[in-house]
């Protein structure tokens, strides 16, 4: 299929939000080898790569051409190793790696998103993150037209963050990925350390990583909003780090504050916490607002705009801040002009 050209193209059907937002021009790619292609037919400024649109925030109209990814496939590489095209929906290569008899991404399922996504914020849910078995990825420069090869060392891994997410790194179009799975062969091979998973274990431990994926599309359907009902992109803030000593002093005035240890010895906050702590919880400006299911999903109620979004976005932070000290960073990718 050649290259679809759209120019004033309308995002909001491919935004999980559903935000109002069109921008100059969409590339639809449907093979790789047509980025070549792609990058003689711009018109602007490069905006970067669209997937599934699940965890981006565009402007009501943005200059310059954004490429949506387009292609899939997935294959078996050997007895552990898989692979999968950037354009794959991430829950359909969790179920076909559950299909194949492999473990590993059982606690990520139910994620929204594309598979050449996931890295660029090394996706996690339910204590495991894509960086626990990413074997390698190809990736396309479209500064250069050359493709590169990143070993897992090579992506800089950190929570909910990657090389790819550096400033500067935007001209990076991901290709596919390798995963190194395992095979069950017991239920110690399982992950069952999260509490919500320990709590849905307690009475019986599963028999196969199939149980564990069930659980949690279990816990997240409970938890979250429908995006088809309430349009959102999951997680809209990152859980903050802090230091010891500043998460010691918080703890004393406020002793009920969710908190954990972090591998870098910091302490990871709950986001989610604070901003139920500060009555915003439930909370509706206009179009916008607060799931009432879960603090840290923000809803686009009816026509919301990226720009009305944002500014709520804002008053959020900005009341979590006044209150705790502490900021929060947004975890979807913003584009607004």
């Amino acid at each position: 299929m050649p290259l679809e050209i759209i120019d004033d193209a309308d995002l909001s059907s491919r935004l999980s939000l559903r935000l109002r937002a069109r921008i100059e021009r969409l590339i639809r790619v449907h093979h790789p080898a047509e980025l070549q292609e792609a990058r003689q037919a711009v018109r602007g400024p490069f905006r970067g790569v669209l997937g599934e649109g699940s965890n981006s925030v565009f402007g009501t109209r943005v200059g310059g051409t954004l490429v949506q990814v387009a292609w899939g496939g997935l294959h078996r590489r050997d007895d552990r190793c898989i692979e999968a095209g950037a354009g794959v929906a991430w829950d359909d290569l969790v179920g076909w790696s559950l299909s194949q008899g492999l473990c590993g991404l059982e606690n990520l399922s139910m994620i929204p998103g594309s598979v050449g996504a996931a890295p660029v914020q090394n996706i996690g849910a339910y204590g495991v993150e894509l960086a626990e078995c990413l074997e390698s990825l190809d990736a396309f420069n479209w500064l250069t037209g050359e493709t590169r090869c990143f070993d897992r060392s090579d992506c800089s891994f950190g929570y909910r963050d990657s090389v790819f997410r550096k400033h500067g790194a935007e001209h990076w179009i991901i290709l596919r990925l390798r995963l190194r799975l395992r095979p069950l062969r017991k239920a110690d091979d399982l992950r069952l350390t999260h509490p919500d998973l320990a709590a849905a274990f307690a009475q019986r431990a599963p028999a196969c990583a199939d149980e564990v994926a069930d659980a949690v599309r279990r816990i997240r359907a409970g938890k979250l909003p429908d995006p088809a009902l309430y349009p959102n992109a999951g997680s809209f803030f990152h859980n903050p780090r802090v230091a010891a000593d500043k998460a010691g002093e918080l703890l004393e005035r406020e002793p009920g504050l969710v908190h954990a240890p972090d591998r870098s010895g910091s302490v990871k906050l709950s986001a989610a916490w604070m901003i139920e702590r500060c009555g915003l919880k439930g909370l509706r400006s206009g179009n916008v607002g607060v799931s009432g299911q879960h603090a840290l999903v923000l809803v686009n109620y009816g026509r919301a705009t990226g720009e009305e979004l944002i500014s709520f976005a804002d008053q959020v932070r900005g009341a979590v801040e006044q209150r705790f000290g502490v900021p929060l960073s947004i975890e979807p990718r913003v584009v607004l002009s």
